[in-house]
């Protein structure tokens, strides 16, 4: 008897979709390197990743957007092949400025911007210096960060823990201990796989300089948004809660939605759903609705 053949891991499928139908291109940006990952054409949707992940984690959700709109996804400064930022603690402004460049040499002149967790603050801080560039902001899981100075204490134990972490269990220990906390209770095999295969990717250099960021900065600093925006959540995130999304979004003056059976990692989780609400954001950018 023939031996039984063995079908392909669902990661070993989700690899091959990435390489195939949402391939990386990396871009030179003066003396940058900056790494995008893109399908499909028409109005532009431009989605930037949290601090333990990587343009990988949106592959579901740009597969089905890329049906009717050009996906971009970046790895941000100092992920992936992207090169680091100079400042050792950068600040928003120092992505959005990257990200600006990324949007010029890609010929985008106007966009809608979506931001998880602590791609949030580089979204709204992009908003903020460069509205004219977009025509809605979309928030996913929004961390607000640890930089105002009611928060000193959390910023300190924060920063503390994530770099205890890195430096006693590197990246490989770390993904594999944090992947289940970006989920809900009974997630997937194939997105608890998905959520570490992505954590696994990190830049320790990079990976400092985002602690930097999230402990450094406030998103309501670049608050109000000039945009329409929209703050979702999953239903189940420990990490950004609903209630601290909701405060959030109350005070962003944005519209606020759960996402079901989801937790932190909800374009892995609910790719699905996710891409339904971009799809429709999209849409109300495209007819001139409010919010």
């Amino acid at each position: 008897m023939l031996p039984a053949t063995q079908s392909p891991s669902p990661i070993a499928e989700l690899e091959a979709l990435l390489a195939q139908r949402f391939a990386q291109r990396t871009l030179m940006l003066n003396d940058s390197r900056q790494a995008v990952r893109e399908i499909g054409s028409g109005p532009a949707i431009v989605l930037l990743h949290g601090i333990g992940s990587g343009a990988g984690s949106w592959l579901e959700v740009a597969l089905q957007l890329g049906r009717h709109a050009r996906v971009v996804a970046w790895d941000a400064p100092g992920y992936g092949d992207s090169t680091p930022l100079r400042p050792l603690a950068p600040q928003a402004e120092d992505y959005a400025e990257r990200l600006l460049k990324t949007l010029d040499a890609l010929d985008i002149h106007d966009c809608v911007l979506v931001g998880h967790s602590l791609g949030a603050i580089t979204a709204a801080a992009f908003a903020r210096l460069h509205p004219q560039r977009l025509r809605r902001l979309v928030l996913i899981s929004p961390a607000q960060g640890y930089g105002n100075p009611a928060r000193a204490i959390q910023c300190q134990q924060v920063r503390g823990k994530r770099l205890a972490a890195l430096d006693q269990l590197g990246i490989a220990r770390m993904a594999d201990q944090r992947s289940a906390a970006m989920l809900s209770a009974h997630p997937s095999a194939k997105a608890l796989e998905w959520v570490r295969w992505n954590m696994s990717r990190l830049d320790t250099h990079g990976y400092r300089q985002a602690i930097e960021l999230l402990c450094g900065d406030d998103l309501l600093r670049h608050a109000p948004p000039p945009v329409p925006c929209e703050v979702h959540c999953g239903e189940a995130d420990g990490i950004t809660t609903p209630e601290a999304c909701l405060a959030l979004a109350r005070a962003l003056g944005a519209s606020f939605a759960l996402i079901p059976d989801a937790g932190h990692a909800s374009p892995i989780e609910q790719p699905h759903l996710v891409a339904g609400r971009l799809a429709f954001a999209l849409k109300e950018s495209l007819t001139g609705s409010a919010q």
